[in-house]
């Protein structure tokens, strides 16, 4: 399994780059799966449906399961975040696992990055980052990819070593 973290400040162009990333992997013929790190409380359930419902009863586990899909949502409770790794080892073997977010996990990672945003670039202080996909051109000391090359992007990933 090759593993890519994809990172980047707010509105640096992440989630577009990991959707375009996957269109491309998969249209490759790669399996590919994709973690997403939040910083804030999030739900993928509604209030008001039955596994919503389960939860709020108590269940420290809810499994929806349908003839197109299954997730699973466990409650923490008061034990710490799951680490990127514990994370890994819950999906099925894959060829390449994209991870949003994690900045500060010890992974590779491709860095997006807009002008527009105005954030400072990661990749100068962090040797983790191997390139950077930007909307403009820069001066880092990795490579660098047009933000919206996802062919260009995917072969990078590809080669590097595993």
């Amino acid at each position: 399994m090759r593993l890519f973290g994809i990172v980047g400040y707010k509105n640096s162009g992440k989630t577009g780059l990991v959707e375009r990333l996957v269109i491309e992997l998969t249209g490759r013929g790669l399996r590919v799966s994709t973690l997403k790190h939040a910083h804030h409380a999030f739900d993928v359930d509604q209030p008001g449906r039955d596994s919503h419902r389960h939860r709020d009863a108590g269940a420290r586990q809810v499994l929806v399961a349908s003839d197109r899909r299954w997730a699973l949502m466990s409650e923490l409770g008061d034990a710490p975040e799951p680490t990127l790794d514990e994370l890994l080892e819950r999906l099925d073997p894959v060829d390449v696992v994209l991870a949003e977010g994690w900045k500060t996990a010890p992974i590779p990672k491709i860095e997006a990055w807009r002008e527009a945003a105005g954030n400072p670039l990661l990749a100068p202080d962090d040797s983790t980052v191997r390139a950077v996909a930007s909307d403009v051109e820069v001066t880092v000391p990795c490579p660098r990819f047009p933000l919206d090359d996802a062919s260009a992007i995917a072969d990078f990933i590809l080669s590097e070593p595993a």
